[in-house]
């Protein structure tokens, strides 16, 4: 199309469809986020233009707005702006869409991309495809709800207090993803990288003894605000997340301080320490700690196998659950009065600790209250970082 002068003729809107001869070149220029584009008549002959302001027709389809975020699949972040234009009102039931390649042309994504995010939504039923005319809003009566994905090292008694409080009280309209990475960093890694930009919050439980500065560096690919640490928290630079923590050096040489008038009246404090299921180290710091602050004669025992011997007026303070049963066994078997002879500590209450042997004293935190304060963070919308209380409760072994 030849070059268009600078001085034109502008005439009123175009009303109707005409006759475009020959001679006549036509050109529509579109404005953005204008209501009329121009639509330009070029006569060769004489060399006259006449431009007409004319309905944009690409601006037929509501437009929403998307802002890319380089940590979410664009396709996500796609069905993420178009259900948030529904929900502040922008786009109502019957409103035309941009079609797949007028979308992808504008943000210059690919076309499966959007195509993706699109059938998505119309399997969701909030678009519906009209053939030979497009896509047009379908459903505004949706709610978009949270995705939280919940990340433990393991399966225990005690994860299930915490998941069973954390699912009790985050509230309707969640969904919530569980996975466990067994404290291994690459499966933790996969995880986290094929996740990100698909939830709402990232709720993790940062257990990790191998490769544990990995496990960081992919806890710093989740934005801040999104992320809750879970039983144990990590410093992760500038980064402000939120956590709800136990502070094990702390806690053991606390509870154990509570305790102290009971274990007086033992010989000897044995710390039996398992190798088989990871537990935190700082757990044998805190024990070292309070037993020389209060000069007792103590002992690491890892693990207490069946051929293990209980010895008489000696305190224990049992970790894992199999090394419990088998020293409550072998009491049995040298005749050991539990109580009396020996004292057991049970790290972590359960219900069967209550009544087991009309009672094993614990040494605790609140799994329940974890679960529930996690929780509140993210219903309230709070950053915080929370240390949970972590107590003795006396019972009969001790």
């Amino acid at each position: 199309m030849a070059d268009l002068p600078e001085k034109m003729e502008e005439e009123g809107p175009v009303k109707e469809a005409a006759v475009i001869p020959d001679n006549v070149s036509v050109k529509f220029e579109s404005r953005p986020n204008h209501k009329f584009g121009r639509l330009f008549c070029y006569n060769m002959q004489d060399k006259s233009v006449i431009f007409k302001p004319i309905l944009n027709p690409f601006l037929m389809e509501i437009q929403f707005d998307i802002e890319f975020k380089e940590s979410a699949p664009k396709y996500i972040q796609i069905i993420k702006s178009l259900l948030q234009a529904i929900s502040k009102g922008k786009l109502k039931r019957g409103d035309k869409i941009p079609s797949i390649n007028q979308l992808s042309e504008e943000y210059l994504l690919s076309r499966d991309t959007v195509e993706k995010a699109y059938k998505h939504l119309i399997k969701d039923g909030v678009l519906i495809s009209v053939r030979g005319k497009g896509y047009f809003i379908n459903r505004v009566d949706i709610e978009t709800s949270l995705r939280i994905l919940l990340v433990f090292n393991k399966i225990s008694n005690y994860k299930k207090q915490i998941y069973n409080a954390f699912v009790e009280n985050i509230g309707r309209n969640v969904n919530v993803d569980l996975h466990i990475h067994h404290s291994n960093t690459n499966i933790f890694k996969n995880l986290i990288k094929n996740s990100l930009g698909e939830y709402d919050y990232y709720v993790i439980m940062p257990h990790f003894y191998e490769k544990a500065e990995d496990a960081i560096e992919t806890l710093k690919l989740i934005p801040a605000e999104k992320l809750i640490l879970l039983d144990k928290d990590l410093e992760l630079g500038s980064k402000k997340h939120s956590s709800v923590f136990q502070n094990f050096e702390k806690d053991i040489v606390s509870a154990l301080n509570e305790a102290i008038d009971l274990l007086k009246v033992y010989q000897k404090l044995i710390l039996i320490f398992p190798t088989i299921i990871r537990y935190p180290k700082e757990i044998i710091k805190g024990f070292r700690i309070f037993c020389i602050q209060h000069e007792f004669q103590h002992e690491i025992m890892y693990d207490f196998h069946e051929n293990s011997v209980a010895v008489k007026d000696t305190a224990y303070v049992v970790i894992e659950e199999n090394d419990l049963v088998n020293l409550i066994k072998k009491c049995r078997e040298q005749q050991l009065v539990i109580g009396k002879d020996i004292g057991i500590i049970s790290y972590n209450e359960t219900p069967l600790k209550e009544i087991l042997l009309d009672g094993i004293t614990t040494i605790s935190t609140d799994h329940e209250q974890m679960g529930r304060t996690a929780a509140e963070l993210i219903n309230e919308n709070k950053r915080a970082i929370v240390k949970n209380p972590f107590t003795l409760i006396r019972r009969k072994s001790l």
